[in-house]
Formats: C-alpha cells, structure tokens, sequence
C-alpha cells in the first residue's frame, strides 16, 4: 500500500505541534490530507495560526459541537463518525493524533477499530500518537484518559522525553513501538523564532520588557468551577498588586462565557485582553518575567524560551519542566499561588530545555516512511 498520511487535529495547539510535521511532508512530497474536527474551532482566531504558521487549510472541517461540556461521550462519537467516514473514503496508510484531546481520543479509536476489519475494507491503517506516553497520573482528567487510552492503541508512539518512554515502560508497553524523538513545538518555536523577536504585540500593548507577568486560563476543572476561578482570580491579583507587576490576561472564550455565568468581577490587578494570534502570544511569552497557566503546551513554552512559569492546576504532565526548576505546580487556592508566583518572579533562566533540537517533525516523518 503506498504511503498517504492523514493528520487529525482540533485544537490551536495540535495545530502548532503539527505544522512541522506537514511541512516536512510538502517537502518531501508525501502524500496527505489533513482532518480538523473543530474541537476548538473559531474561523477567526484558527485563521490566524494556518496564516503565522504558513500552513494550508485543512482539507476536511467536521466542525463538531458538544451540547454540554461535561458530555464527553457525545463529543468525541460525533468526531468518531465524521473521521471514520473520511478514513474509509480516503485509505491513510498511516493516522496521526497529537496530544491529549477528544479529537485523539475519536482518531485514535476510528483508526483502531478500522484496523479491524481489513479483510472488510481492504486496508488497515497504523496509528502514530505524536507527544506521546505524557502521564499527570491524575484520572479525574479526561486528558489523562484519552492519553491513556490513545497510547495503547498506537503503533508508533513518539514520545517527547526519555521520562515519557519510562512511562510508556511502566505500562507494559512494547519499547519496539517507543521511539523518543523530542517536542514538535521545538520545531514550531525555531520556525519562529526571528517573527517573535521583533516584538510587536509587547509594543503595541504598551509593555516593557520583563516588567510584566502573562496570565492563561481555560481548562475545564479550573474555569467550570467558580470555587476554583474566583480563587485563582483572587491569588493571581494577590501578587500583582504585593509585586507591583502588571498581569496581562489574554481571555479564553470557555473562561470569558464562565465569568459571566458566575457574575464573577476580574480583578482590577489583572489586564483583561482579547484572545491572540500565536506569534503574539509568543512575544509576550519571551519578553514576560513570569508565566501563570494551566496549559500544558504553555508550560513546554515558557521553559524553552527561557521564561519562569508557574502551573495552577495539581500535577502536571510535563514533569520534566519542574526537576529542572522551570517550572512551579501551585493548584488553584489563592495563597499558594501569591507565594509561589513571587517566588516564581525572582528565578533564574539558567536551565536547559529538555524537548529535543526542533527536528522532531522530521524525525516522526522518516520514522512513518522506514517502519
């Protein structure tokens, strides 16, 4: 069967983290298509990124919508029954998922079962799970879960670090699949990297270098609770105004739609701006003296390009940012993450980053092709 690689994403950071893996494919012109299943879709703000990121549009758009957030089984069969029909119309040799979403939980489970019925369908597709064998050893996630359950179904698993082959170990997972090829946002940020030293969106913001913090916020335990919002709201604003430093606080949609759910006020201390495109997000990111997040994609940023994060969730996937003093979990009370934030401010970048040398793309793409 001739080679012919479908790329499954449908989140704004699984569209980063892939862009170096289709470029490779256009260079070595290796056949593809692209499925974007709308998991995070805005016409506006997804746009941007295929235009910063010199991507072509993708070639199939499920646009799927869940009725609820909680409705986890509804959004991921809707993606299920988009993608299978593509699969089976399209015969990929080859799928591949990236990450921890619904999206690489439905391309994962299509491709699988697909599998299944070869002597059916006549073609049994391989999976290949990008940024894989990640473990926050919290099941309470449904990242965890999908991750989990994508791992174990894949035929390739590319995974970023040596820590997350150890986990992958752990499972009984059979090292012959396991290759460490480090991060794809390596590759992303290199691409990058002379657009987000030129430093538009700090000027354009009226913002000084390393004199303030960039704040994230959107995962669903974090932003869905109010408990849990207003008490991040309220530590965040708690170091702002003990360090004098101004937070600039792009807003998520899923947490802008939950402050008005909640009538909840945002703090004077914190800057509210409106969503970015990545190159601006990136150049505040360099130019910041502090990150705050609950992005797990943020947090590989933030200690590649140098800058203090602090994590606001209660584990994190991404351990290797922590032993290697980049990065701080600090959970969601309100004076653990003032204290932790302030400690966080004073930290030197003097650590190196543990995601590979920005070919990661290249190498998954050689391995697909060899193997």
């Amino acid at each position: 069967m001739d080679k012919r690689i479908a790329i499954v994403f449908g989140t704004r950071p699984e569209i980063i983290k892939f862009s170096s893996i289709i470029k490779h494919c256009q260079e070595k012109e290796i056949p593809f298509f692209t499925i974007h299943t709308g998991q995070h879709y805005s016409h506006e703000m997804d746009k941007i990124f295929f235009e910063q990121l010199q991507l072509p549009e993708p070639d199939f758009q499920l646009s799927v919508k869940s009725s609820a957030a909680f409705m986890q089984g509804e959004h991921t069969g809707k993606m299920m029954e988009g993608i299978e029909k593509i699969i089976l119309k399209e015969r990929p040799s080859d799928v591949l998922v990236e990450g921890d979403t619904n999206t690489v939980l439905a391309g994962s489970l299509v491709t699988a079962k697909v599998a299944t019925v070869q002597q059916l369908v006549s073609f049994k597709p391989r999976l290949g799970h990008v940024e894989a064998c990640l473990r926050s050893y919290d099941k309470s996630m449904p990242e965890e879960m999908n991750r989990v359950i994508s791992d174990h179904l894949s035929d390739f698993l590319f995974a970023p670090t040596e820590n997350a082959k150890q986990n992958a170990l752990k499972e009984n997972l059979s090292e012959k699949k396991i290759f460490v090829t480090g991060n794809t946002v390596v590759d992303a940020l290199q691409l990058m990297e002379k657009q987000i030293e030129k430093n538009n969106a700090v000027q354009k913001l009226g913002l000084k270098e390393g004199e303030f913090a960039l704040f994230t916020l959107h995962r669903q335990e974090n932003v869905d609770v109010k408990e849990r919002l207003q008490s991040i709201l309220q530590g965040v604003a708690q170091f702002a105004k003990k360090t004098g430093i101004q937070v600039i606080w792009p807003v998520h949609p899923r947490a802008r739609k939950m402050l008005g759910k909640f009538s909840i006020p945002v703090p004077k201390e914190i800057r509210q701006e409106k969503p970015l495109g990545f190159l601006e997000f990136l150049q505040l990111e360099k130019n910041a003296a502090l990150v705050l997040t609950d992005s797990g994609g943020v947090q590989e940023e933030s200690c590649i390009l140098k800058v203090p994060c602090l994590t606001l969730r209660e584990n994190t996937e991404r351990p290797e940012t922590v032993e290697i003093g980049a990065n701080k979990v600090a959970g969601w009370k309100a004076g653990a993450i003032a204290s932790a934030a302030n400690e966080m401010l004073s930290k030197k970048a003097n650590w190196k980053q543990p995601f590979g040398n920005g070919k990661a793309g290249e190498k998954i793409v050689d391995i697909v092709l060899k193997h």
